[in-house]
């Protein structure tokens, strides 16, 4: 368990939400973003009501937004991309609120939309049409399709070709439901219009969609003696005017109001919801009184409609069937509960069919499966989706002091106010439960994969990967699933992920092939025995991006050319061509496709450096290869790798001949010292020994001993491997809870690779040259430009572009939204001068 602790009041709710990122990596991070308000202690009526937004992995660096709105914001929602948030208010007031320069601190209002003095009860975007499906039954299978799947969903409402159309749909308190669309020129759509035609007061709504596009919402007058009525609203676009048609659907009376010895026991009806968003067919209701509370499950389900007698007995006709009905059917009920302050619903769409149900059952795969009740004694239980059998139990109050803390216990013997949850979300593997309770703190708690159940080894693995392959595979952060690694699971888990990685098709390998890079280099974090594995990943992450860079400068001498690109033929050519001799390589190569003005050659340079630093780098730190924890071991033996460095050293050789001022530059100790000519002859040497169409080899003696040279004829630089992060995940491997503030940045010890592991390239002095991650420049020991770091790596880069040339504002683009490994950005200030 870890909490999270921050100094606000009077909470009023909590989201937890993902973020989509927008370039090719597509990967969504974790955010939360809850409210507070905070009074003016001279005069109450001076109130703030705020909107604060943390990623887990830095929760001090909260960004709080003053929201302008006007009353108690009651809804927060994010939209499907994660690049906006709505939140609606006690007054009709709908804000959208988007991220500024894809700065996840950065946030501003965009549009609005307002149904003045109705206020705001449930808040939704449209659906978007996409919905996945998990089998746990397939989890042993090696096809990632047959463990994920897609399932046929439509959007709310399309645009010209099947384009989902966005917008938000809200219902008001006094019944009405308003839809926002928002326009592909950027207006504003706005309709309204009641659920029924007797309008009546709605205390609680929740709304769902349906695989046809349709849309349902559930509403009560929070009365257990009343209907939880349903309706069905359909959404169209008519002569450019969005129309909203509702039509009434079979309600429920709650089980308890129907028991003679519960009949007035609750007489409130305190949260309704959908056990998922994407089905309407099964909802969550929960009825108290000013001590207990008492849940129930419902389902709606098709059943044949009897038949009067008289007709009973008539002949059938051909191809006639009963008829049916829909029916709200109860499927389960607790008991009497302690009162509930905040339900948790699962986020993992966890298929839950019978066979799938019966594998997760026998292999204790728990994900998923169970919804979290927050109890106003501090507790939090974890039920069964569909029996409410209690699956675990946390106890919070003893739990949310400090041992030994007196003063605490004190002022809750005294009948001061308990300490309990006021709202609570699941992360999107279900692997974390995120809270804000009513004394103004903000709490991080893991949830076991079992449960608690103990387990073996092989099948906690086994777990954990079908959770890494799910985030790999969909986008989704894998954050919470590191919560669960120990350092002693790393090695064994990275090398399963990779197995499984193989497996696959080559076309599903090429669009994965940066993501299990990025998982893999988070997972290498988190041990000591793996930091250098970390940091080739890195490495190989930014290798990767350089050159499909390089690359994709290459043009076609003539347009007629064969299906292949300049690209594809130089990968071909220098995989055949086992020469040595750069020289000689070149020669088979159509020079002219390499031919380019020379701006973008030159503003390239510093690319170009990195990569010639790098191959210095490795080549140096050959003799050295038996030693695991020396960062570049890994590529030692990485054949796809090599090949990659021996072709751009092939590139950068013919472009050297057009602009010599590209070239990387070495400090030789002799003047007529062919630096490409050494490292591409050592390179392709030891490529050989680990070329994919042949048995992997170790070094010979003769390459060694030259790479044992290399340092007395070229000065080996230092190389900035792993940028520095200073986020909380590292430091969450042990068993102890522990406490943070908002404003006030971790100095907790690390315990895994990046707490230093007595690896000289995670420890950075004070006087040490900061290093733009991304542009491959220096800063400055106290750099004055604003930077941005990564929210998952740490990577750093300076905000505003210093180059001028198309070229590097190309290479510059394809990180505008996201990191290398697809991580999201946040602003850092410059650093203070010493």
């Amino acid at each position: 368990m870890t909490k999270f602790y921050s100094k606000v009041r009077r909470p009023t709710g909590l989201w937890l939400l993902p973020l989509w990122s927008q370039n090719g990596a597509g990967v969504r991070v974790n955010l939360v973003a809850f409210t507070t308000d905070l009074k003016n202690d001279e005069d109450d009526k001076d109130v703030s009501h705020m909107i604060h937004i943390i990623d887990t992995e830095h929760p001090w660096d909260v960004y709080s937004i003053n929201s302008g709105h006007s009353e108690v914001i009651s809804c927060l929602e994010w939209d499907q991309s994660g690049s906006r948030l709505l939140s609606a208010d006690g007054d009709g007031q709908i804000r959208c609120w988007s991220m500024s320069d894809h700065l996840v601190n950065s946030w501003k209002s965009v549009l609005s939309s307002s149904l003045d003095g109705d206020p705001i009860v449930a808040l939704s975007w449209l659906h978007n049409g996409v919905k996945l499906a998990l089998h746990v039954e397939m989890s042993g299978s090696t096809n990632f399709g047959e463990k994920f799947s897609r399932v046929k969903f439509s959007p709310s409402l399309t645009l010209f070709g099947g384009k989902p159309m966005e917008g938000w749909m809200a219902v008001t308190v006094s019944g009405l439901v308003t839809v926002s669309l928002l326009k592909p020129g950027g207006a504003l759509l706005t309709a309204s219009e009641s659920l029924c035609r007797l309008r009546g007061r709605v205390a609680l709504a929740d709304i769902a969609f349906t695989g046809g596009g349709n849309i349902v919402v559930a509403a009560t007058d929070g009365s257990s003696s009343s209907p939880v009525q349903f309706y069905k609203v359909v959404v169209s676009v008519v002569s450019e005017k969005c129309r909203i048609d509702t039509e009434l659907l079979p309600s429920l009376f709650l089980r308890c109001t129907t028991d003679p010895l519960r009949r007035d026991k609750y007489p409130s009806v305190t949260h309704l919801k959908f056990l998922t968003r994407e089905n309407s067919e099964q909802v969550l209701l929960c009825a108290s009184n000013q001590s207990g509370s008492i849940v129930e499950c419902w389902s709606l389900r098709k059943e044949g409609l009897p038949v009067n007698n008289i007709f009973q007995h008539r002949s059938p006709v051909v191809g006639e069937k009963q008829p049916t009905i829909l029916k709200w059917r109860i499927l389960t009920t607790t008991n009497d509960l302690e009162r509930v302050s905040a339900v948790a619903l699962p986020k993992l769409p966890i298929s839950i069919s019978n066979t799938d149900l019966k594998v997760a059952s026998d292999t204790k795969f728990c994900p998923g499966l169970g919804l979290a009740l927050a109890f106003h004694d501090g507790s939090i239980q974890i039920l069964h989706r569909l029996s409410l059998h209690t699956m675990g139990v946390f106890y919070g109050s003893s739990s949310a002091q400090r041992p030994g803390d007196e003063s605490t216990m004190k002022r809750q013997r005294t009948g001061g106010p308990a300490l309990h949850f006021k709202a609570l979300q699941f992360s999107w593997t279900s692997l974390a439960l995120a809270g804000v309770d009513n004394h103004g703190k903000l709490h991080m708690l893991r949830v076991s994969p079992s449960m608690g159940q103990v387990l073996d080894m092989n099948t906690t693995l086994r777990h954990l990967l079908f959770l890494l392959e799910y985030c790999m595979v969909t986008g989704y952060d894998w954050w919470d699933v590191l919560l669960h690694v120990q350092p002693t699971m790393v090695h064994n888990l990275v090398e399963k992920l990779h197995e499984e990685y193989m497996r696959q098709n080559q076309a599903l390998q090429q669009v994965l092939a940066t993501r299990i890079v990025a998982v893999k280099a988070s997972l290498c974090k988190l041990s000591t025995a793996t930091a250098a594995r970390a940091c080739d990943f890195h490495a190989k992450l930014l290798l990767m991006a350089i050159s499909s860079t390089l690359k994709s400068l290459l043009r076609p001498h003539v347009l007629n050319t064969p299906d292949k690109s300049p690209g594809d033929r130089l990968s071909e050519i220098c995989a055949k061509n086992t020469d040595t001799d750069i020289d000689k390589v070149m020669i088979n190569l159509k020079t002219e496709e390499f031919v380019l003005d020379g701006p973008p050659l030159q503003s390239l340079q510093q690319l170009i450096q990195w990569v010639g630093d790098f191959v210095l780098y490795l080549l140096s730190n050959l003799p050295n290869q038996g030693s695991m924890v020396r960062p570049g071991f890994g590529f030692m033996r990485d054949g796809a790798s090599l090949g990659l460095l021996r072709e751009m050293l092939v590139m950068i050789r013919i472009w050297g001949l057009l602009k010599p001022g590209c070239l990387p530059t070495f400090t030789a100790t002799s003047d007529n010292q062919d630096s490409l000519q050494l490292l591409f002859r050592l390179l392709t040497r030891l490529w050989l020994c680990s070329r994919e169409d042949g048995s992997v080899q170790d070094p010979d003696e003769s390459l060694v001993d030259e790479c044992c040279l290399l340092p007395s004829q070229l000065l080996v630089p230092s190389l900035d491997w792993l940028p520095v992060n200073d986020g909380v995940m590292v430091k969450l491997q042990g068993k102890q809870p522990i406490r943070l503030q908002f404003g006030k940045a971790s100095s907790l010890p690390a315990s895994g690779a990046s707490g230093g592991g007595g690896l000289e390239v995670f420890t950075r002095t004070p006087s040490c040259q900061k290093m733009d991650n991304l542009r491959c420049v220096h800063m400055g020991v106290c750099p004055t430009e604003d930077s941005k770091a990564c929210t998952r790596c740490g990577c750093v880069t300076m905000l505003r572009s210093p180059n001028k040339t198309n070229a590097m504002k190309q290479w510059e683009q394809r990180w505008i939204k996201n990191c290398l490994c697809g991580g999201l950005w946040r602003r850092i200030p410059p650093a203070p001068p010493t």
